[in-house]
């Protein structure tokens, strides 16, 4: 007897999970023609009938039934070796899930110092603004912004951001400002979050720290990533009060500029959130203690230098 294809017992398997050909071809996404042929090389492979076709409708023998039942095994262990799979992987791997912004412009550019003092650790990094449910979603870790760690059963402060004026060199080129309140005739690229959080700096408070008049009128475009109001900048598109975490390559590189370093805190922290079983993990507990250690040095970073001693 040959030995029936994987094609065969896949088509046969749907139909007699499904009960139609049809429904076996919608499962599958190929035409009724191609089950029921499969079906017929199923049928020759074994020498014996296995459906009993009447008019559009299919029943299976007696043989096909007993056939089936062993099959159907065979398929159901294909599901719990993929679960074994999904398992073992998210027992290995690290899940950090964190705002967009934060993704792109901060955690991203550091996981590679991770990498480098534990090669063989697996990370995933997941951009989204939208809260996980820790314990629930597939997620170990989570970067989140004031009140919404709230949601989170276990989660600690990891640093206070501080934004900064930043924009390209060439958009002052020619045009250098001489005090504060001149990068208010400048175009102006706003930040404005979603109405979850406490809104970060906006250029009104700047004119108002620098002790700029009130009639200054402040032409701003919005952008409701902090990571869009950045590129615009570093495009040359005007000055973004940017978060001193997210922009620290850009002013190394020379891609951005300060011309005054004046920086307005941020009205509340970023925090770091996890799933107890995560700290379980081989590699969880070092990855969060890991992120402690970053973000504690981000908080000395993004705060503004101390006053020389006199």
């Amino acid at each position: 007897m040959a030995r029936p294809s994987l094609r065969a017992l896949q088509a046969f398997e749907a139909v007699g999970r499904t009960g139609t050909v049809s429904g076996a071809a919608r499962d599958l996404g190929v035409s009724s023609g191609a089950i029921s042929q499969q079906i017929r090389n199923l049928e020759d492979s074994l020498g014996l009938t296995l459906l009993e076709r009447r008019g559009r409708r299919v029943e299976l023998t007696t043989w096909g039934r007993i056939y089936y039942e062993e099959i159907a095994k065979g398929f159901r262990q294909f599901d719990l070796a993929g679960d074994a799979l999904a398992r073992a992987r998210n027992q290995s791997a690290v899940v950090l899930s964190a705002l967009t912004s934060v993704v792109n412009k901060w955690i991203t550019r550091r996981i590679f110092d991770w990498q480098s003092l534990h090669p063989q650790a697996i990370v995933r990094i997941i951009g989204k603004d939208e809260e996980p449910v820790l314990g629930q979603d597939e997620v170990d870790f989570r970067i989140s912004y004031g009140r919404n760690a709230q949601v989170h059963r276990h989660y600690t402060e990891l640093f206070r951001d501080w934004s900064v004026p930043v924009c390209s060199p060439m958009l002052i080129a020619g045009r250098v400002p001489s005090e504060p309140a001149d990068l208010l005739e400048f175009p102006l690229l706003n930040v404005e979050w979603e109405k979850t959080y406490q809104p970060p700096p906006q250029w009104s408070d700047w004119a108002r720290h620098v002790g700029a008049g009130r009639s200054q009128r402040l032409s701003t475009l919005s952008f409701t990533l902090s990571s869009s109001a950045i590129d615009a900048a570093v495009n040359g598109r005007g000055f973004a009060l940017a978060q001193m975490s997210m922009v620290a390559e850009e002013l190394a590189a020379g891609t951005l500029v300060m011309p005054f370093d004046i920086r307005l805190e941020l009205p509340e922290s970023y925090f770091l959130a996890w799933d107890r079983a995560a700290m379980e993990k081989p590699n969880g507990p070092a990855f969060h203690n890991w992120l402690m250690q970053i973000g504690r040095r981000q908080a000395l970073l993004s705060a503004p230098p101390p006053d020389p001693v006199a």
